[in-house]
């Protein structure tokens, strides 16, 4: 398979087409029109201006990722005899693609211990098995997990649900994704949050992107660079994978774009996986050694710099390049864009985040951008590139094992509730729980959180092991098969769009847009609100602590999160007139440092220990141009010109080095497990490294985790090859 010149483009636009004439076009055209956030990243668009709208108020803002995830909402409903024709173990043999296209889910379905099918089952009787399971597991032998896709008001609901019962066993996603962002961006300025608003990339005149991959996976990002880029800004691509999209792409929405293309990256840098660290050392130990920084700034507005400055001038030139794998000058040559640029945003993703020193690297950005003062002001800051279309906003609404003070002194005092002191689990803690037979029951709302753990092998022992596991989800996924405990029990959702009360979403820009809901597609699912306000009423009958009955109203529950959550009290506004707002605090503005001293902090990082024998390689998991997360829509990877998944994308050289061509099939080995007949593909990817698809590369990568924000190193995997002998018929 030939991957195209460019990303985006007419590819994209005619995959969109094939999507139209396969649930209708005018039903696709109203679908995406509607008041309804987008379901896919947390860039956002659409709301209260419309879909295909951002909150700038352009249109059309929109991508292939919005339409697959529309497509997907829009199929038939799954067969009434399907989970009858197919057992367990057949349903293991599905592909992701293939569960996702199975159907939407229309009524809630059991599976017994020792039975093989999933069964339907009423939804009364449904409500009361929860409810019973619930009470017999208790608050110790419990935990929550949410995924992004879920509303802010089903996300105050279900942490609200957790803490009346007794436990702080509650979490969401990010946990496997950009908590390293918030813990390290937390610890260093105050908030956890990105500090821009979209309207500041407007100025910007560099662009610093670490350790993401837009193109494929938030492919409206694009147009920002392409303007930056037009406007004589740089864009800086710091990534080991050369990415076609990165270099250049054709905006679907801009004629010239689309007709000549955009160059994107003005420099494009390739360290080693893991190396960020050290050349972010290198551009700091430059900016010093050359007097560049703020020094007013710093004085003023930052604390601890002699330390950082110290560590920073005992690390050495020699261990910055060889662990960086960048050379000296590259390192230069990045330092003088720097430097003599005015207004700089730094971004990245889970190239950063993922790595057992991930939290390292978010605070070493940090001190990057606080050298010369871009943090902290309108128009250059720090923008973790978030995934999922509010898991940003569960994390404001209290989706976390620990609530911020401000947020726990409002729920004691206002509501004269005393939240449980105990101390609460992060997602790979759970997970850690239940493989200590440790959990009776699991609440997931929403997500694959099977899919999206590490050490599969563990992962499935771990959830086999709990007695009874709740999914509320929309279609099916590898969860639902192969995430199972001794009970399973799917309750159907609505997705946003055909939610029947208006929800609130949170983006990454901290902007809160209202979604309307519309008319339900299918007789049956129900919204995650209704589905958690009847849990709550039969689950706390006769306590008078909260009225779940009232909490049915989404207007009740946004009346509560306006009250309590720090930042969402302008919500008063959108219960009144739809109105949609900024988060307030997360923009900082005036250098004024949300911290207890008001001042933003340098941390002094010494380089971590990445030891790689000769005969291994670095293993990054990377999702492809076809999927979102963990939801495969389609086996192509048509960027890197990948027609299957069952591949490692390899240097030549590497190749070269052990004895292997192109095409052979090899056994992918790990401390944590193996991957046989895998077939080695030629990419440009810097040597030393290698990159396979997320989620099926998850049997490779240990359940470590990096001890600051407990997520795990995804994308630091040491592998080796072994060549498969192909046997003879």
């Amino acid at each position: 398979m030939k991957a195209p010149r460019s990303g985006g483009g007419w590819k994209a636009i005619n995959y969109s087409l094939k999507l139209a004439n396969r649930v209708g076009w005018w039903k696709l055209w109203k679908s995406m029109r509607s008041k309804n956030a987008c379901k896919t990243c947390a860039v956002g668009m659409g709301g209260q201006k419309g879909g295909m709208v951002n909150e700038a108020g352009l249109f059309p803002e929109v991508c292939k990722k919005s339409f697959q995830a529309m497509a997907s909402d829009m199929q038939p409903a799954v067969a009434s005899d399907f989970f009858a024709k197919h057992n367990i173990d057949q349903l293991r043999s599905f592909n992701s693609r293939k569960l996702e296209y199975s159907g939407r889910l229309t009524e809630p379905l059991l599976l017994s211990p020792g039975e093989k099918h999933y069964k339907p089952i009423s939804w009364d009787a449904a409500l009361d098995l929860v409810v019973e399971r619930l009470k017999a597991a208790g608050p110790e032998r419990t935990f929550y997990y949410a995924s992004g896709r879920s509303s802010n008001e089903a996300g105050f609901l279900f942490q609200m649900m957790s803490r009346l019962m007794g436990t702080n066993y509650v979490n969401n996603c990010s946990y496997y994704c950009h908590q390293a962002s918030g813990v390290g961006l937390g610890s260093s300025i105050g908030t956890g949050a990105g500090t821009i608003k979209l309207e500041d990339l407007e100025h910007t005149d560099l662009y610093i992107l670490i350790g993401a991959n837009p193109s494929s996976n938030h492919p409206r990002l694009m147009k920002a660079f392409m303007e930056i880029r037009r406007r004589g800004g740089k864009v800086i691509v710091i990534n080991p994978v050369k990415e076609l999209g990165l270099v250049n792409f054709k905006v679907p929405s801009d004629v010239r774009s689309m007709l000549f293309g955009s160059s994107i990256a003005s420099m494009y840098v390739q360290p080693h996986v893991g190396g960020d660290l050290a050349l972010l050392t290198g551009i700091a130990k430059e900016v010093l050694e050359r007097g560049a920084h703020d020094s007013s700034f710093i004085a003023a507005h930052t604390e601890n710099f002699e330390a950082f400055q110290e560590q920073v001038n005992q690390t050495g030139w020699d261990d910055i390049i060889t662990q960086s794998g960048v050379d000296r000058e590259t390192i230069q040559q990045i330092t003088d864009q720097y430097i003599s640029a005015k207004n700089v945003v730094i971004g990245w993703c889970m190239g950063i985040t993922h790595h057992l020193h991930g939290t390292n690297n978010v605070q070493t950005i940090a001190n990057v951008s606080l050298l010369r003062g871009m943090v902290g002001r309108r128009q250059a800051g720090l923008m973790p590139i978030r995934g999922h279309s509010n898991v940003q906003g569960l994390g404001s609404v209290g989706v976390t094992p620990g609530l911020k003070q401000a947020m726990l002194e409002r729920l004691e005092n206002q509501l004269n509730i005393q939240v449980p002191t105990t101390p609460g689990y992060d997602t790979m803690a759970c997970m850690e729980a239940s493989h200590r037979g440790e959990i009776d029951f699991a609440f997931c709302l929403g997500g694959n959180l099977y899919g999206s753990n590490p050490d599969t092998k563990y992962a499935l022992e771990a959830m086999s092991r709990i007695k009874t596991i709740l999914y509320l989800s929309t279609t099916l996924n590898t969860g639902h098969v192969w995430g199972t405990g001794e009970e399973t029990l799917i309750l159907p959702v609505l997705p946003r769009d055909e939610e029947p009360q208006s929800t609130t979403q949170e983006s990454m820009f901290s902007f809160v847009r209202m979604s309307d809901g519309g008319k339900s597609r299918y007789e049956g699912p129900r919204s995650e609100v209704s589905i958690l306000a009847a849990i709550g009423q039969k689950l706390f009958a006769g306590d008078n602590r909260i009225d779940w009955k009232k909490l049915e109203s989404h207007s009740a529950i946004r009346e509560l999160i306006a009250d309590l959550i720090p930042g969402y009290e302008n919500m008063h506004q959108t219960i009144e007139s739809n109105k949609e707002f900024h988060v307030t605090g997360r923009a900082v503005a005036e250098y004024k440092f949300p911290t207890e001293s008001g001042k933003a902090k340098f941390h002094a990082i010494p380089l971590p220990e990445i030891p790689v024998d000769d005969n291994q390689l670095r293993l990054m998991t990377v999702r492809s141009e076809g999927q979102f997360n963990s939801v495969v829509y389609d086996d192509e990877d048509i960027y890197r010109g990948q027609e299957r998944r069952d591949v490692i994308l390899m240097n030549r050289s590497d190749i070269d080095r052990l004895g292997l061509t192109p095409d052979q099939r090899v056994k992918v080995k790990s401390e944590a497990g193996e991957m046989p007949y895998i077939l080695v593909r030629e990419f440009d990817v810097r040597a030393g490294n290698a990159l396979m698809y997320y989620p099926e590369a998850n049997i490779l990568v240990p359940h470590t985790v990096d001890p600051l924000s407990k997520t795990p190193g995804f994308k630091s995997t040491r592998v080796t090859l072994e060549v498969e002998e192909l046997v003879q018929a």
